[in-house]
């Protein structure tokens, strides 16, 4: 039985609920550990967050500021990988849970705790995330799901905190559940839980439309990786944080999907990821003049397998080692630039350019520079279309005609 466990701390209703809940019906003491992945607000509010952990009753509590780290070792890969599961969301929240599970494993290693906690209830995906991911970096630590549970209510939770004097900040006539991080947020409950209901404005934050006048942006990688905006080079953090305000200004970047979660279920999901969606649609496209035509179709093939693996809470696996290492070699010329074209509710890709494009104005032009041998194609058709041409004459409409 565990006596120290650490918590998944985000300072929300049920994490800070679930500090009381572990001490007082399971007698563990409860380390939080809040780890900052960009989450809105989240460097000017940690102290208070902190703080709310150890009113709620925890022994110590860390914030952590993970989000180069974040940036750097998760979404790039996905970014390399084109990684959007079933071909729309770009993973937000299925990108954040491996990074703060890194963490709270090393937490556990610091603090000699011999579990770990999350506030994920039975329904959702990432209770997948977070336990699995904590068994693939540590699978002699206990993993202990409180939300899961306890079967409170919300209404139920809340009056748990302020008889406990629990400071929140929930009210019982809030709607949705948002999750948020640098890639994007996550929205849902409340009446988008019908999929006919068109959400509602005032969900909306990173893409509210406030610019009107037209304009080009240019982002530029090196190796797969995006370096530069606008010609500027900046960290990633800052470029993603830019993209955010830049892209959404212009209303774009929203996704309304039904989408299969890994528990079995369809759930109606609203996403808001401007800067996530404008950096696949960059980079995939700089790939169509950096692949080579096989390399680039074999890549294509794997991405929607590996947007799986990490929604389905499978980061730390073989598997997605192994692909990482394909999709790493695939990035080794992906450099160059990209323009996007914004205006109100749109953005288009308008140029790519590449010092190591497989793009040959030369082969490609129809005008004087031509260099493409024309007298090679008839022997080249003819051998292409050779089994069809055989096979028209012995089985298909020729059939007879050369007897």
């Amino acid at each position: 039985m565990a006596k120290r466990v650490v918590l998944a701390y985000s300072g929300g209703l049920d994490t800070s609920v679930a500090v009381a809940w572990l001490q007082e019906e399971m007698g563990l003491e409860v380390i939080a550990v809040a780890v900052d992945v960009g989450q809105e607000g989240a460097g000017s509010e940690m102290d208070a967050v902190r703080n709310r952990a150890l009113a709620a009753g925890a022994v110590e509590a860390e914030v952590i500021d993970a989000k180069d780290e974040y940036a750097e070792d998760f979404l790039v890969p996905a970014l390399k990988a084109n990684a959007m599961y079933e071909g729309r969301y770009p993973l937000v929240s299925a990108l954040s849970r491996p990074v703060i599970v890194k963490h709270l494993v090393d937490a556990a290693r610091r603090h000699g705790a011999d579990a770990v906690a999350h506030g994920c209830t039975g329904k959702g995906n990432d209770q997948v995330r977070f336990e699995v991911s904590t068994r693939a970096l540590a699978p002699d630590l206990e993993v202990i799901a409180p939300a899961r549970n306890w079967g409170l209510t919300r209404d139920e939770s809340i009056r748990y905190a302020e008889v406990r004097g629990i400071p929140i900040t929930a009210t019982r006539e809030k709607l949705y559940s948002i999750d948020d991080n640098l890639w994007g947020r996550a929205i849902e409950c409340g009446e988008m839980e019908d999929p006919w209901r068109e959400p509602p404005p005032g969900v909306w934050l990173l893409t509210k439309q406030t610019a009107t006048e037209e304009r080009d942006v240019e982002i530029s990688f090196e190796a797969g990786v995006p370096v530069a905006l606008n010609g500027e080079k900046v960290t990633l953090v800052d470029l993603i944080n830019q993209l955010n305000g830049i892209v959404g200004s212009y209303g774009w970047g929203r996704i309304d999907m039904v989408e299969n979660r890994r528990v079995g279920i369809k759930s109606r999901e609203t996403y808001e990821c401007p800067a996530a969606l404008a950096l696949i649609l960059a980079h995939n496209d700089l790939e169509s003049i950096t692949l080579e035509r096989d390399l680039a179709r074999e890549k294509a093939r794997l991405e929607p397998r590996y947007a799986e693996l990490i929604y389905d809470g499978l980061w730390f696996s073989p598997l997605k080692r192994a692909y990482d290492a394909f999709i790493d070699d695939s990035q080794k010329f992906v450099t160059g630039d990209v323009r996007l074209h914004l205006s109100p509710g749109s953005c288009r890709v308008t140029g790519r350019r590449s010092p190591d494009a497989l793009y040959d104005y030369e082969l490609a032009t129809y005008d004087a520079a031509d260099t493409f041998r024309h007298a090679d194609s008839e022997g080249f058709v003819r051998l292409w279309g050779l089994s069809v041409q055989t096979w028209a004459q012995r089985q298909g409409p020729g059939r007879g005609q050369d007897q």
